[in-house]
């Protein structure tokens, strides 16, 4: 099972200054910036997935500055990732539509030639059809019943537009992997659409719309599309959007060839407790919460509490700068944990803080945040990591504070993960 990353600009300045809290004064975004692959030394995936949304152009506008989806088009997916070296070149490039990105739409926006044209430019090894995907998922339906008028529509429109793209994509020659997307609004309904995917010609499919799904959910309709694929000798799965990451394990029964999610990195800035991952003594992932020491010019909550006159400046600014001082010094042993917890928590007071929360409320909230930030400094997971990112960023990593260091532990999680799933799946 090949784990894929969906890429979406997911680079740090390795000469990032944490105790001034700025960029490299010489730094050229994207130019100096490296890619998961080139901060820790080694591809902690294999395979990385982007999105013609992400990259966007004149019609629907992505994540991309002109000059880099310019620039991307010209030399391709792989070098513009930073992929082209020997030791990469057998590493999946896969594309697809970001069927999210326009699912407010009646139809994507997307045609399978222009998308054909797309993989073409991008040199992508692997690329998925045009989706429209479905919200609604029925366990209770059978056959090809329920399912609303939209959800029939947008399944419809997927296959048709499936058809004209598996044809068109026969011009990308034998190099190019033509992947059936399967959208459907019960497990039934999602074998349907997996068999007529085949009888086109398919034999890659990717199963789309698990994002807001739960587990034993996606466990029906994985399961009713293995199913239909198992039928061909050469038939795979592919997971599209699995956000579910941590429990690929218990999907090791069915036919599924690859698997794509940003779950490691993403849990690193937008989960509440799961920020940090290591490897425990039994093979499991431990998660620890990050520290949240947050700069104070630039967060609302404090800056509303400045307005009202409640808070002053120059107090946060002291509150923030003890803070960060009271880890550096916990991290060398020069302060012990209570007193990091004090500092830590005096500051996160006012960032917490509710208009019309009464104090007895916020007390309990402290209280349950100290107990979870009192388990990650007791455990000091970032001396025991030895990858790249925890040698050279020390404790700043587990340090929840702007972008360069929330991505840099999204990035560790990326290794420790991939690790996790070699043990886990055997690989």
């Amino acid at each position: 099972m090949r784990f894929v990353f969906a890429d979406s600009m997911d680079y740090v300045d390795p000469n990032f200054d944490f105790i001034k809290d700025q960029n490299a004064a010489t730094r050229k975004p994207y130019w100096d910036d490296q890619y998961p692959h080139e901060l820790l030394g080694y591809a902690p995936y294999d395979g990385m997935l982007v999105s013609r949304a992400i990259v966007g152009d004149h019609r629907f506008p992505g994540k991309y500055t002109e000059a880099q989806a310019m620039r991307f088009r010209r030399v391709g997916a792989r070098k513009f990732l930073r992929l082209d070296r020997p030791e990469h070149a057998d590493m999946m490039l896969m594309g697809d539509c970001g069927a999210f990105s326009y699912s407010a739409m009646d139809a994507p926006p997307y045609t399978p030639e222009d998308t054909v044209e797309f993989y073409a430019d991008g040199g992508f090894s692997h690329g998925c059809s045009i989706d429209h995907i479905i919200f609604e998922f029925d366990l209770a339906a059978t056959g090809m019943g329920g399912g609303s008028e939209t959800a029939r529509e947008r399944f419809d429109i997927t296959l048709e537009l499936a058809s004209e793209f598996f044809r068109a994509s026969r011009d990308l020659g034998a190099g190019f992997t033509p992947i059936g997307v399967v959208q459907g609004w019960s497990p039934d309904s999602m074998a349907a659409a997996a068999h007529s995917l085949l009888a086109m010609g398919y034999r890659y499919l990717a199963i789309g719309g698990l994002v807001p799904l739960k587990t034993e959910t996606i466990h029906r309709a994985v399961e009713a599309v293995d199913a239909v694929v198992r039928c061909k000798p050469n038939g795979r799965i592919h997971l599209l959007g699995f956000a579910k990451a941590d429990d690929i394990g218990q999907f090791s029964r069915y036919r599924i060839t690859s698997f794509d999610t940003t779950s490691p990195l993403i849990r690193a800035f937008k989960d509440a407790r799961r920020n940090y991952y290591l490897r425990n003594g039994n093979g499991e992932i431990a998660y620890y919460t990050a520290i949240r020491i947050p700069q104070a010019h630039e967060n609302n909550a404090l800056n509303r509490q400045i307005k009202t006159g409640r808070l002053r400046q120059e107090t946060l600014a002291r509150m923030e700068s003890s803070a960060l001082a009271a880890l550096r010094d916990y991290s060398k042993s020069r302060l012990d944990v209570e007193s990091v917890l004090d500092a830590v928590i005096d500051y996160a007071r006012p960032v917490h803080r509710s208009p019309h929360e009464p104090e007895h409320t916020l007390d309990r909230r402290m209280d349950t945040l100290r107990e979870h930030y009192r388990r990650t400094l007791e455990a000091r997971p970032w001396d025991r990591c030895r990858c790249r990112v925890c040698a050279k960023s020390g404790v700043e990593v587990i340090v929840f504070r702007g972008s360069n260091r929330n991505k840099r532990r999204g990035i560790h999680n990326l290794g420790v993960f991939r690790e996790h799933l070699r043990q886990q799946l055997a690989l």
